[in-house]
C-alpha cells in the first residue's frame, strides 16, 4: 500500500475539509500536513504527494495560491528536486472571479518546474466544498487507479 503526503493550505477550513474527505477515502498510508507546518523534506518523504491550495486574490492580483502556500513552495522548497515524484494537485476556487480555480495551475508549474509528474488530472472544487463529497470520492477512487 503505497505512502501519501498531502500538504494543503486552508484558512476558512474548505481545503482541510476537502483534504480530511479524501484522507477518509483514500485506501492507503496517508500523512495531512497544513503547509505551515511542513518541511521541504515533506514533499519527497512519501511515494505520492498531493498538493492542495485554494485560490486567492492577494496583492490585488487574481488568481494566486493560498498565501501560506505561495511562501512555502516558492521560498522555503524553491531548491526541492521533485524529479521522479508523482504529484496530485487539489484546487479551490470560487465563481464569481474569473480565475476561478486558478490555484491547480500555479501548483502544477511547481511541479513540472521541479521535475515532477503530474498524477492524473486535477480536482478543482468549485465554490463550498460541502454537498460535492461524491466528487471527492470519485477523485480519489481515479487516484487510487494511478497509484495502486
Amino acid at each position: 500500500m503505497p505512502s501519501i503526503t498531502i500538504i494543503y493550505a486552508s484558512t476558512s477550513g474548505h481545503t482541510e475539509y476537502v483534504v480530511e474527505t479524501l484522507a477518509k477515502a483514500l485506501s492507503a498510508d496517508v500523512k495531512l500536513i497544513r503547509c505551515e507546518s511542513a518541511t521541504p523534506e515533506d514533499l519527497t518523504s512519501a511515494d505520492v504527494l498531493i498538493l492542495a491550495s485554494g485560490t486567492w486574490n492577494t496583492g490585488g492580483i487574481e488568481g494566486q495560491l493560498n498565501p501560506h502556500m505561495h511562501t512555502f513552495l516558492l521560498k522555503d522548497c524553491k531548491g526541492v528536486d521533485l524529479s521522479g515524484k508523482e504529484v496530485g494537485i487539489i484546487a479551490l476556487g470560487d465563481d464569481r472571479y474569473y480565475y476561478t480555480s486558478r490555484a491547480g495551475e500555479h501548483l502544477r508549474n511547481f511541479i513540472q518546474s521541479h521535475g515532477g509528474k503530474v498524477l492524473g488530472n486535477a480536482l478543482v472544487v468549485v465554490n463550498e466544498p460541502y454537498g460535492q463529497e461524491e466528487k471527492m470520492k470519485k477523485w480519489a477512487a481515479e487516484l487510487q487507479k494511478h497509484i495502486t
